[in-house]
């Protein structure tokens, strides 16, 4: 199967800044207690006026025009959001819309929370694998959690953002491109709609941040098994943004120079499948990403899903 390579990314967030000193306006909290336990201090709320849908259009645009191809060339595009404005049409279909890509292109949701970037990464690699023609898939990351939020709970409403990151990948043949992928049934974070109708989001942070600094190293250890590469190969390795702690502990456990290892989560919070893409972008317009560069993308969170996929951004330098 040919590989895939990005060739544009993009970003929005919501204009709406959530500092830690207002959540301690209605929450028992404070700025020392959230940035101590998490490194958050900033996060991003829609306003009611606005959607999901919104920021993931927003995003592809951006990701678009920064790739310099055309809406017609897009083969397929893959959007991974655990909070999409409606079940149907799905968040895929409105950014193919407002794309203005041919109508005959796949275009639909997947469902896997933190780990939803790196999957749909899986997923645009094989839709476009046998498209000659059209070569492209424009993939999406995009969350609106502030809309599930318990403002009552402490241990959740602290935690997430909202916001969009997306990229347009072009099908090589000589791209190389792997990703390993699992996942396994646990209710440690519960979201609006499951099967027990929870009300709000819901975790066990405890055992979510167990798993987590278990499963990183793992997965990751798992990935370079499989394509017989080491961390030296790769030029940033780009966590899930969840906890700095966390990244922290696992650059620590990995090895892993702290410049090799960007974080975001202070000003953007949780933001669950949009992170990872989020963070790139950043790295970009931050020239720390660059044309050649190779990026491991490591997701982990509620499912409980992980992932590791091996990238090379290729787009042409920003200006």
């Amino acid at each position: 199967m040919n590989g895939i390579k990005i060739i544009g990314s993009g970003s929005a967030v919501p204009d709406k800044v959530v500092t830690n000193d207002d959540l301690a306006q209605i929450v028992d909290t404070s700025d020392a207690w959230i940035s101590e336990r998490t490194g958050i201090r900033t996060r991003h709320f829609i306003e009611k006026d606005e959607t999901a849908s919104d920021l993931a259009i927003l995003a592809a645009k951006r990701a678009l025009a920064a790739s310099g191809i055309a809406p017609e060339q897009i083969g397929a595009v893959v959007v991974a959001t655990i909070t999409g404005d409606t079940t149907s049409p799905s968040t895929a279909n409105r950014v193919a819309l407002a794309l203005g890509v041919q109508p005959n292109t796949p275009s639909f949701d997947i469902s896997a929370a933190c780990s939803g970037f790196v999957y749909a990464l899986k997923v645009a690699q094989g839709m476009i694998a046998d498209e000659s023609d059209r070569p492209y898939a424009v993939v999406v990351g995009v969350e609106a959690l502030s809309r599930d939020l318990d403002f009552t709970d402490r241990s959740t409403c602290i935690l997430f953002g909202d916001g969009a990151g997306a990229v347009v990948v072009k099908s090589d043949p000589d791209a190389p491109f792997d990703a390993v992928l699992g996942a396994e049934s646990d209710p440690a974070i519960g979201v609006p709609g499951d099967i027990n109708k929870t009300e709000f989001i819901t975790m066990d942070g405890r055992k979510v941040f167990r798993f987590a600094v278990r499963i990183i190293p793992k997965v990751i250890k798992d990935y370079l098994a499989k394509t017989g590469e080491t961390l030296d190969d790769y030029d940033q390795v780009i966590f899930h943004q969840a906890n700095s702690r966390i990244i922290e502990h696992a650059a620590k456990k990995l090895k892993l120079a702290p410049e090799k290892a960007y974080q975001n989560l202070d000003r953007l919070g949780n933001t669950s499948g949009a992170s990872i893409p989020l963070a790139l972008d950043e790295m970009v317009q931050h020239n720390i990403v660059r044309p050649g560069c190779r990026i491991l993308c490591v997701g982990f969170g509620a499912g409980l899903t992980w992932g590791a996929a091996g990238i090379t951004y290729a787009a042409s330098p920003r200006v």
